[in-house]
């Protein structure tokens, strides 16, 4: 398995990307990890309790020195406000990835400015072979900020893959690709 040497530390015009610790905890459990209409598309449940984010949050580091899975806290570069994380999984040169925004900051473009400026250093690796990610049909805002970040539709997935926020119900998804 080959590294990524992902810096700790990425800056946009108004975010900065920083690698999660420990101490994000209760930012990241207010924030948005406790929140159900945040967590809806993602692949992981609700958090009822600040263990689960103290839990997510060994797993995080763990693999991030492992080199399988880079999380990045979202902060306002104005304020250092927490709104968010992005998140990085490496599979032997494929990347997979994901973000969430708190449901306050929706809407004001952080999402695809994190997402523009995370693709453009995943590019500058010449082992990775693939980045892509999956999204939920009906998550719209998510296929916008895909599609404004430079990502192709690739395919439609019928029934392809339950969402824990959902019911556990098979839902249909479209796979990006980062040409």
């Amino acid at each position: 398995m080959v590294h990524l040497d992902l810096p700790e530390k990425i800056e946009t015009d108004r975010l900065l990307l920083q690698r999660l610790k420990y101490e994000d905890a209760e930012e990241i459990f207010y924030t948005y990890a406790s929140k159900t209409e945040a967590t809806k598309f993602l692949s992981w449940p609700t958090h009822k309790r600040i263990e689960d984010t103290r839990g997510f949050l060994r797993y995080a580091i763990d693999s991030w020195n492992l080199g399988l899975d880079y999380s990045f806290a979202i902060r306002l570069k104005n304020n250092n406000r927490f709104i968010g994380s992005f998140g990085v999984i490496h599979e032997n040169g494929r990347i997979q990835f994901g973000y969430v925004l708190t449901p306050t900051e929706w809407g004001r473009g952080y999402a695809t400015e994190a997402c523009k400026k995370m693709m453009s250093v995943l590019k500058t690796f010449p082992s990775l072979f693939r980045i892509g990610t999956f999204v939920d049909v009906d998550n719209v805002a998510s296929i916008n900020v895909l599609k404004k970040s430079g990502l192709i539709e690739e395919a439609r997935l019928t029934r392809w893959y339950r969402f824990v926020n959902q019911d556990n119900q098979p839902k249909d998804c479209i796979l990006f690709r980062l040409p």
